[in-house]
């Protein structure tokens, strides 16, 4: 019987072998480890004459047949532009040839020869390679591409010669040539720059690259990545590195067809005619849900191991060869931050300016971050941060037509908690940054994630899990970007932010072109995760938020975020934070009375907003993340320091202006001025608060003797005298008080004594202290008989020993909280006996500097606030030459708190005092502006600060960081005189209770000491002159800002607005009255954005009450560090200057 079955046998492929009975081989095992190993044989190193390596290029020429070369070099450190130099007579060069020093730049003029016989090639290139870095300019002056010079991973030296050039058969070209490295000068580290370092000219030649070889290296180095990075034994790790071992096998240097032979076998991994989809390999397979996005990107320093003016360069050479990709790769999109340099290279690259505009609206150049620069976020005051966003979005809406949507700061050193309010402020609600990958304690715990600020505003953030914003576009980064991902079950989307950084570069051709090969392999399988090109960072964020359903799926990080590495920025050259510090003070002073002066003014005054945006960008480039921080080489703090002085320069001359108009003529008080009645000096308080202070008058100019019987405290030289000025309300003029001290004034007079020798106690009504051998030993609340240093411990200077790990300026590491030494006074003397002031002069030498401080209470308190209690002032002067060594001021306190308080921007924030967990102890060093106070139930003592951000509290001792000394970048850091102030002042009640956010404003604000004209008084013009604006019904509520609004036509006579900002300084809600002086013709009031721009068509309501015969009011609410901004509308009216009754007569 026949057995039949139904089912039928499996077919077999037509062309597979049959299986052989016998096997007589050794098969086909192989060492896997050995195989990878060989991989790094197939290019350069010791088989470069056999290799792959040997096959690259095809000829390469540098003769004077094919290669002629002229230079000419710049004088000094002077950089010419195009035009200069194509004027000047250039001498014949060749390769080999030494230039330099560092910093100089020399110019080339190239003139090509290619032969007919070339024509056949694929590509003919001049490859240029000075060791530095290089700009290649069309003989017009039209910049075409940067070099990079030398032998690092960032190297291009190549030029494409175009192909009418080839047929033409001679090319020119001109080539600036700068002798500073990628970084700087510094051979490749973080030292201070070599001043007298030469390059030479390593190549000059005419090259034809064999494109083919090329193309299998990068086929090869992407194989080559995939088997370094995939898992040990997954499917497609192992076909890459068998095809890899295939490809070395089928290569053969004499045999130059060969190379196509191993390419296809290389289609095995990239997939069969993957090459000819070009930049449509990105569409292929589901291309809208690639799990990483990837942006080219050019982190450039805007000065850090170089000054300014290389940063200019260093643009123009980035950009330029960015675009010059663009138009090779059509995927590649570039996102490039900080207006500055886009502003720079409009005024120095014109041309170049055109074509990078030509790009952005096409939509492959992004403008982004919104920013003037990438600015430290630590320090700028919250004013300051509004306008970096103010003025960098209105530079890009006005030169492209869009502002940009993502904030952008990967490098700064930490973020404060005030920053998402003023990112959502500023137009944006998205933000990227990747600093805190840094943190050399705790890993920061989120990838993507809602940062949710002090005020409660949040905006959606991505730190990218690649760790990195100059990665380098390889198969390790990919996949880092999901396997180091930490928040995969909200979120499995990231960034890859690719291309050489920090001195510039940006993205290579081998990047682009191993992203095409990653896409490719991704295509057919997913082992590794697929990338995507071609979006903006805007369309990323924009996915992020639609699929997280609006952020509601991803994890909250409240708060700000603090870099646990870098502390040692907060302190690092004193005199440019000091810089930082007095020039926002004063613009926001100038702002103040310009604004004042331009409504009463009439024709004689026109608001300086030209001067005012020229102050400000000098303010904010300065607050670049390495400048202001500190972490520069010195170069870059000689140019800072200028700025600096051209704003205190100009500012002050703003100032003078303003005060004339407001005041009538008048002169600021100097040591040489002659007074000859004190009711001709005025105090001008440009605060919102009222005050009362002892201020300082000049007596060696000659002082009638009429005045000087009514100074109330001379000094003991008889140079300088004391009085009393109460500015009763804010933003006004007040007289100097010329009655007798008593106790009606609400203060008694101070006093110093003394035991002759090493005892000295400062006492007035309310607070006392006391130095003993040359430490504090006692500070006392008179009125509570409350000691407030613990028995046996005492405050005063101290030294740390400061030797960080290794990034030398930025860094202060725990351990050096381990070795203190203790700093005695000496010499103490008393220098001011009271009534008004009491002072002692104490010195200290350590090592090979000097220290001098003035210590002084004056008998009125900090504040008008009731129970407010005085303030210790220290003015320090020191000569400081100790190398490594960091100075502080710290206090012992009998006060006990798990936190202390320390103002940020728009508000402030508690850290903690003990050391709980290691998220607790990371916070040794900490970043403060105008105060950090430590609190508990009934009192508190806080530190004001003028121009010091550095500060700590651990456990019950607080402390002011002073001086460091740091030797890299900057070999004289911090080296030489200081000058620089801060104060202790207790107060009655918790923090939340007290006045300290408002003694910390009024220690930052100084009042204007002018001189009126004979016959004016002093007196009069305090009782007739009242600000226009006050706040009531909030104490929390400052009123920070007022100005122009920033589209006002700046002329005599133009349309007016008044922009005021203000916010609430102690983390509660608050119901505000914003009062209006009715003079000043107010047409409708809005609530803006911080770009001024109306938040709703509804105006604010304008109320009038009665017992407000004069004023209007506003009424707004607050939640917690809320800022607000308004906006007021004026009608077309001049207010009157002839009669002078208050600001509210207006001409009809």
């Amino acid at each position: 019987m026949s057995c039949s079955h139904s089912h039928s046998r499996p077919t077999q492929p037509a062309a597979a072998p049959a299986y052989p009975e016998l096997n007589l081989s050794s098969g086909a095992k192989w060492i896997k480890n050995l195989t990878k190993d060989r991989l790094g044989q197939f290019n350069g190193g010791h088989f470069g004459d056999v290799n792959l390596g040997s096959a690259l290029f095809t000829r390469k020429e540098d003769g004077k047949d094919f290669v002629d070369l002229k230079v000419w070099s710049a004088p000094g450190l002077t950089k010419p532009s195009f035009e200069e130099a194509m004027k000047q007579d250039f001498k014949e060069a060749k390769k080999g040839d030494s230039f330099g020093p560092s910093w100089t730049n020399h110019w080339w003029k190239v003139t090509l020869t290619i032969p007919e016989s070339f024509a056949d090639y694929e590509r003919v290139q001049f490859e240029f390679d000075p060791g530095c870095e290089a700009m290649i300019f069309t003989t017009d002056g039209e910049p075409l591409q940067g070099i990079t010079g030398g032998y690092g991973g960032d190297r291009r030296v190549e030029y494409i010669i175009p192909e009418a050039a080839r047929k033409k058969g001679v090319h020119e070209l001109v080539i600036e040539s700068s002798c500073n490295g990628m970084f700087g000068m510094a051979g490749g580290g973080i030292g201070p720059p070599d001043p007298n370092r030469y390059f030479s000219l390593d190549m000059a030649d005419v090259v034809v690259p064999n494109q083919e070889a090329w193309r299998l290296l990068w086929d090869f180095q992407t194989l080559r990545e995939l088997v370094d990075t995939l898992p040990g034994n997954t499917p497609l790790q192992n076909k890459a590195l068998v095809t890899a071992n295939a490809i070395m096998n089928t290569f053969s240097h004499t045999d130059l067809s060969s190379i196509k032979r191993a390419r296809h076998l290389a289609e095995d991994v990239f997939g069969e005619g993957w090459e000819k989809l070009g930049a449509g390999i990105y569409d292929e397979k589901d291309g809208e849900r690639s799990l990483v996005w990837g942006i080219g990107h050019c982190h450039i320093d805007t000065a850090w191991l170089w000054p300014y003016s290389v940063t200019q360069q260093k643009t123009a050479r980035s950009w330029a060869t960015q675009l010059d990709l663009m138009e090779r790769y059509p995927e590649h999109r570039f996102a490039c931050s900080q207006a500055q340099q886009y502003k720079w290279l409009e005024a120095q690259y014109p041309t170049l300016f055109e074509r990078l505009t030509t790009q952005v609206l096409a939509g492959k150049f992004h403008p982004i971050g919104g920013s003037w620069v990438e600015n430290d976020s630590n320090m700028p005051s919250g004013e300051a941060l509004v306008r970096q966003f103010l003025f960098g979005q209105r530079y890009f809406e006005a030169k492209f037509g869009k502002r940009c949507e993502t904030a952008w700061l990967p490098d700064s050193f930490g973020l404060t908690g005030a920053l998402p309010q003023i990112i959502r402020g500023s137009g944006m609600k998205y933000f990227f940054t990747q600093k805190l990958s840094w943190n050399n304690i705790n890993n920061f715990p989120h990838s993507t994630f809602n940062w949710v600020g002090i005020d409660g505003t949040q905006v959606l953030c991505h730190m990218t899990p690649v760790d990195t914003y100059t990665a380098q576009a390889t198969v390790g980064d990919v996949n880092r970007a999901i396997t180091n991902h930490k928040n995969l079950e909200s979120s499995d989307t990231s960034l890859l932010v690719f291309g050489n950084g920090d001195g510039g570069g940006g993205p290579l051709p081998k990047m682009l072109e191993n992203l095409r090969r990653m896409r490719a392999v991704t295509n057919n399988n997913r082992e590794l995760p697929p990338v995507h090109m071609g979006r903006s960072v805007d369309e990323f964020f924009d996915y992020l938020s639609e699929s997280t359903n609006a952020g509601k799926t991803l994890p909250n990080w409240n708060g700000e975020l603090y870099l646990e590495f870098h502390r040692g920025t907060y302190t690092s050259h004193g005199s440019i934070k000091k810089g930082n510090r007095h020039s926002e003070i004063l613009l926001r002073d100038v702002e103040h009375v310009a604004t004042l002066a331009s409504l009463i003014g009439g024709k004689k005054y026109v608001y300086p907003k030209q001067s005012l945006n020229d102050c400000w960008e000098k303010v904010l480039l300065n607050q670049f993340h390495d400048v202001l921080p500190g972490s520069a080489i010195g170069m870059v703090y000689d140019d800072a320091e200028k700025l600096y002085k051209e704003v205190r320069k100009d500012g002050d001359k703003m100032l003078d202006d303003a005060l004339d108009v407001i005041l009538g003529d008048s002169q600021r008080v100097t040591p040489t001025t002659r007074i000859t009645s004190l009711d001709r000096v005025v105090a001008y308080n440009t605060t919102f608060f009222p005050r009362r202070e002892v201020v300082r008058l000049p007596l060696a100019a000659g002082i009638s003797s009429a005045a000087k019987a009514q100074v109330s405290q001379i000094s003991a030289d008889g140079k300088e005298g004391y009085a009393v000025v109460h500015c009763a309300g804010g933003a006004s003029p007040a007289a100097l008080s010329m009655t007798p001290i008593t106790e009606a004034w609400g203060f008694t007079p101070v006093s110093v004594y003394t035991n002759g020798s090493d005892h000295f106690v400062l006492r007035n009504s309310t607070v006392q202290l006391t130095i003993s051998k040359g430490r504090i030993t006692s500070l006392l609340d008179v009125h509570l008989k409350r000691e407030l240093i613990p028995s046996g411990e005492t405050g005063g200077l101290v030294i740390f020993e400061d030797r960080p790990n290794f990034w030398d300026a930025w860094d202060v590491e725990i351990h050096h909280l381990e070795k203190a030494t203790q700093l005695e006074f000496t010499n103490v003397s008393i220098v001011a006996q009271g009534p008004l002031r009491a002072s002692v002069r104490a010195e200290v030498v350590y090592g090979q500097s000097t220290i001098s401080v003035t210590i002084s209470l004056d008998a009125v308190p900090a504040t008008t606030k009731l129970d407010s209690r005085s303030m210790f002032r220290f003015d320090a002067w020191v000569d400081w030459h100790q190398r490594h060594e960091f100075l502080k001021f710290e206090l012992p306190l009998n006060i006990h708190s798990d936190t202390a308080t320390y103002e940020t921007q728009f508000g402030h924030l508690q850290r903690p005092t003990h050391k709980n967990t290691t998220w607790d102890m990371a916070k040794f060093e900490v970043c403060g502006h105008k105060y950090a106070d430590l609190s508990e139930y009934g009192y508190g003592v806080a530190f004001l600060s003028e121009s010091k951000y550095g500060f700590a509290c651990q456990g019950n001792i607080l402390r002011i960081s002073l001086l460091r000394a740091a030797t890299e970048p900057d070999a004289e850091q911090d080296q030489g005189e200081h000058t620089f102030s801060w104060a202790v002042m207790p107060h009655k009640g918790h923090f939340l209770e007290s006045d300290v956010p408002t003694a910390a404003y009024l220690f930052n604000s100084p009042l204007y000491m002018r001189i009126l004209t004979d016959g004016a008084s002093a007196r009069a013009l305090e009782t007739t002159t009242n600000s226009p604006f006050a706040v009531s019904g909030a104490p929390n509520v400052i009123l920070e800002t007022v100005k122009r609004g920033e589209d006002d036509a700046f002329k005599a006579g133009g349309p007016a607005t008044i922009v005021l900002r203000l916010y609430e300084a102690f983390g509660g809600h608050a119901n505000a009255q914003l009062r209006v002086a009715a003079g000043l013709g107010v047409e409708e009031a809005y609530e803006t954005n911080l770009l001024e721009d109306a938040s709703e068509d509804v105006p604010l309501a304008v109320v009038r009450s009665e017992g407000m015969a004069h004023q209007v009011g506003l009424d707004l609410s607050f939640r917690g560090f809320e800022v607000k901004t308004v906006k007021l509308v004026l009608r077309g009216k001049k207010m009157k200057t002839e009669k002078r009754e208050s600001w509210v007569t207006v001409d009809a």
